[in-house]
């Protein structure tokens, strides 16, 4: 089980993450996704997904949020929320699960919510088991 976020500073990501959603750009696939991560240093970084016509070179909206961060000076995500309103819970795909690795440990804390409440609550390493970092790459 992921660890409890403080409840103001999962509102702080949860509005964060809708508030960055409702600017999404997503004219083809009409499916606005927000992301919000937590730095080392407790600020929130957010992002959208940003499509473009020369598909698929748009961007998910943890990549934006993650890029955000480093941009802002963070070196180290300590909570991930994604916002995204489907059937399902909207959970990051593949490649950012790969993204979020790489500044985040396996016990980070990755909730997906929709407009209206947390749907689900998750471990990094309960998305993306066995995950590839930088610690693979130290001799």
């Amino acid at each position: 089980m992921p660890a409890t976020l403080a409840p103001h500073t999962l509102d702080r990501l949860l509005e964060a993450a809708r508030t960055a959603q409702r600017s999404a750009h997503a004219p083809y696939s009409r499916f606005p996704v927000g992301a919000a991560v937590l730095d080392e240093s407790e600020r929130v970084h957010a992002g959208c997904n940003v499509e473009n016509a020369a598909y698929p070179m748009g961007t998910c909206a943890e990549t934006n949020a993650i890029g955000a961060m480093v941009a802002a000076g963070g070196k180290r995500v300590t909570a991930v929320v994604v916002v995204g309103d489907g059937k399902a819970p909207v959970t990051p795909c593949g490649g950012c699960r790969q993204r979020i690795a790489e500044f985040a440990s396996p016990g980070t804390p990755v909730i997906v919510a929709d407009r209206d409440r947390v749907r689900a609550q998750y471990t990094l390493a309960e998305l993306l088991p066995h995950g590839f970092g930088p610690e693979n790459l130290q001799a």
